[in-house]
């Protein structure tokens, strides 16, 4: 495991627990509904993330 992989995983579970939230909050209420949605986009975003490995780089100069 190495800091990349969480570090990445973070980062779009934030983006996308974000806009699920600002997409939520347009009509001043947030339901029990949206709350589940922004919850699931969150844990969608870490586990998708986190399970795609990231591109090897090379050392070709």
């Amino acid at each position: 495991m190495r800091i990349a992989s969480i570090a990445k995983s973070l980062i779009a579970g934030v983006a996308a627990g974000s806009a699920a939230a600002v997409t939520a909050a347009q009509d001043n209420v947030i339901t029990t509904g949206e709350g589940v949605t922004m919850a699931l986009a969150v844990l969608g975003a870490w586990g998708i993330t986190y399970a795609v490995p990231n591109r090897k780089t090379s050392n070709i100069q």
